[in-house]
């Protein structure tokens, strides 16, 4: 069926989008032989991505409610693409040091700043898609699906770098500078794809009207207020603690996912003296489970429905379970085996990309469709600013000679805390009613 050829072309966008912000995580050992740097400026890459994202995640929402998927999410791949490449060009190019920086080591912040804002645009466009193309009782298993692109790229990007840190090195530049130049290319040949293949329901030449209707019935509310209206206002949205609350536990949950997904590389050749070949080689397996994560959060939400559960109850269920796989992250300090830490960090990366998933799916539940991309980036930044403060605090603490202990305990208790905040305040997930923009006759 088209809609989950659809579902399939969005998520290998997110593949090349965790590939692209990955490269760099993958690659600080080989040029950090070439320019060296503290954790501090690690986490300052870290950072400068993430600030933009969170921006742009918000921005591009809106952008995306305004532009539409079709053209907003080709806008933003061939933004971030480029933005990819760019890092491959990083040199002091005889400048003088900046805030002692070397210059080459300011153009890779710059760089991860422009990708962190074109990505930025990534999972708005993809929620919007998913409202456009399935109906209610589909999108947390479609979602999954997309979410599962997440793990896809992470999986692959370490195997990958190693290939091409092995077998490049052309036209005399470094092997890692071909990572960023080829896993750019990869997005601008992606494009072609969607140009051919992405339009609405409505106007989908190879969609048959059998699936048109199925897709269009499933979303009569939405329907209902995107013809009564052109949405709810920025300022209308905030006005509810429901788009506040999953915000906010997202701000919490996120700052432990971007710290594992940045960091783990470091931390397995830190902690146990790993060399880059064999940290490739136990590393991809926790993203390995956040691709089954994805899959089965979503999943248990759409079978619970499917068996008469509300959406409340099936929401909920499924965010419960997700987040208790992660306080055994918590007991990493504690263990010196790196197959025991990576089990525990694969039980970590599957609830958590599981919990991704289903509140990714929240605002398709609450919101109408014309907003979905808004509040997508509203959820979005609140994740990225997360990020940046743990982030931060990580490398501070690396620098001063701390472990890593603080950090996981931390880490490992922040979904518990959030999955308490989304029952107390919102006790029942349902259609917000919001006071539309209605247009003014001329």
């Amino acid at each position: 069926m088209l809609r989950w050829r659809i579902a399939l072309l969005i998520c290998s966008a997110i593949v090349l989008s965790y590939l692209d912000r990955l490269t760099l995580p993958w690659t600080l050992s080989e040029i950090q032989k070439e320019y060296p740097f503290s954790d501090q400026i690690k986490a300052l890459f870290d950072s400068a991505f993430l600030i933009a994202y969170g921006l742009m995640y918000l921005g591009g929402g809106r952008l995306l409610d305004r532009l539409g998927t079709r053209r907003g999410f080709l806008a933003v791949m061939v933004f971030w693409s480029v933005a990819c490449a760019s890092q491959g060009l990083a040199g002091n190019y005889g400048r003088p040091t900046v805030l002692g920086m070397a210059f080459a080591l300011v153009m890779l912040v710059v760089s991860r700043f422009l990708l962190g804002m074109g990505e930025g645009g990534g999972f708005p466009a993809a929620t919007r898609a998913i409202t456009e193309w399935f109906p209610v009782q589909e999108r947390s298993t479609a979602m999954g699906i997309i979410n599962a692109g997440t793990a896809a790229g992470a999986v692959a990007a370490p195997w990958l770098i190693w290939l091409v840190l092995r077998y490049t090195g052309w036209f005399g530049l470094a092997p890692w500078r071909w990572v960023f130049l080829l896993s750019g290319g990869m997005g601008l040949l992606w494009t072609l794809w969607w140009i051919a293949d992405y339009q609405l329901p409505e106007r989908h030449r190879q969609l048959r009207d059998s699936e048109r209707a199925y897709i269009l019935s499933g979303d009569v509310a939405g329907a209902n207020q995107i013809a009564s209206g052109s949405g709810p206002s920025f300022v209308e949205l905030l006005s509810h603690r429901e788009v506040w609350t999953i915000v906010g536990a997202k701000f919490l949950t996120d700052a432990a996912w971007y710290f594992y997904m940045f960091w783990l590389p470091k931390f397995l050749m830190e902690t146990f003296k790993l060399k880059f070949s064999a940290a490739t080689g136990v590393g991809w397996i926790p993203y390995a489970a956040a691709g089954a994560g994805c899959l089965v959060g979503g999943g248990l939400s759409s079978a619970l429905l499917q068996r008469g559960f509300s959406v409340n109850a099936a929401r909920k269920l499924a965010l419960g379970a997700s987040a208790a796989f992660m306080p055994w992250v918590m007991l990493v300090p504690q263990i010196g085996s790196v197959g025991w830490v990576v089990l525990i960090f694969s039980l970590a990366f599957f609830g958590q990309q599981s919990w991704s998933t289903l509140v990714m799916v929240l605002p398709t539940d609450m919101i109408p469709r014309q907003a979905v991309g808004t509040v997508a980036g509203m959820v979005g930044l609140g994740g990225a600013l997360g990020g940046i403060v743990l982030g931060q605090i990580a490398g501070y603490l690396r620098d001063h000679h701390h472990s890593y202990t603080p950090i996981l305990i931390t880490a490992g208790s922040l979904h518990v805390i959030a999955f308490i905040l989304i029952c107390a305040v919102i006790p029942r997930i349902r259609r917000i009613e919001f006071r539309m923009n209605t247009p003014q006759a001329l």
